[in-house]
């Protein structure tokens, strides 16, 4: 069995960090995505942009993490924003009620509407 892999790049501008993530949040991953963020807050961001463009699969484990960190994000006068989910995030998103609580943006600011 191979673990799924992921990739995580940052990048700070002031207060301010684009995080790019590459590859599969699964539950093996989801860990590596929550230290990231957790870590933007500790080092004093207030607007975490997370992209997905490149994320092949995502699942309810990492919705947990974005929940967790966008919640932790608050407690701390920042914010957390998804950029560019998948459909199928999307979806995930929606079904969950999760959409309501994180602020996903399609590309060129859109945000996902529920059907």
């Amino acid at each position: 069995m191979t673990l799924p892999r992921l990739n995580i790049y940052r990048h700070d501008r002031g207060g301010r960090a684009l995080v790019t993530l590459a590859g599969v949040i699964a539950p093996a991953t989801a860990p590596q995505v929550r230290a990231a963020l957790e870590q933007c807050l500790r080092d004093g961001i207030s607007l975490i942009d997370v992209d997905l463009t490149t994320v092949d699969r995502c699942d309810d484990s990492s919705l947990s993490v974005f929940l967790d960190a966008s919640r932790h994000a608050a407690e701390h006068h920042a914010f957390l924003v998804l950029h560019h989910p998948s459909p199928q995030t999307e979806r995930l998103l929606m079904d969950t009620g999760f959409d309501r609580l994180l602020h996903a943006m399609r590309p060129g600011g859109a945000r996902p509407r529920r059907a």
